[in-house]
């Protein structure tokens, strides 16, 4: 399976005065469904920090559609676009409970060695968890 679906709801503190979420927690949103993307293959973002690797965020896009918000409950798709290479990139759609297109976006990912502080490819294992994935 090359995507996740997760729901969250909008809590009071992600909106602004008029009750619509906040643009920069769509990224937060893209980050909860990242990590439910990972863990439906077992793995997990402190499991891979303990191995030494660092997934930071190199480039981030959003592009906005539809309002989320205060008490929705949106759905995050997460999609793997390619296979992982020395960087991992994901789309996402946010979806709410009318299946009202929200938001789009990708996001790129670099695998970090933290002891050598530099690029390096995705962990073996990673690879060999999606070895059936087919775009």
């Amino acid at each position: 399976m090359n995507f996740n679906e997760t729901k969250i709801r909008v809590r009071y503190g992600e909106t602004d005065q008029m009750g619509v979420v906040y643009h920069a927690n769509y990224a937060v949103y893209f980050e909860v469904g990242r990590t439910e993307w990972l863990r439906q293959y077992g793995l997990s973002y402190r499991d891979m920090e303990e191995e030494g690797i660092m997934l930071p965020v190199i480039s981030l896009c959003v592009n906005y559609k539809n309002s989320a918000r205060y008490d929705d409950v949106v759905k995050v798709k997460t999609m793997l676009k390619k296979m992982p290479t020395a960087s991992i990139e994901f789309n996402y759609e946010l979806w709410n409970e009318s299946d009202i297109l929200l938001a789009t976006g990708n996001t790129i990912l670099a695998f970090i060695d933290v002891k050598k502080n530099r690029p390096t490819r995705c962990p073996k294992y990673l690879l060999d968890k999606l070895q059936d994935y087919s775009l």
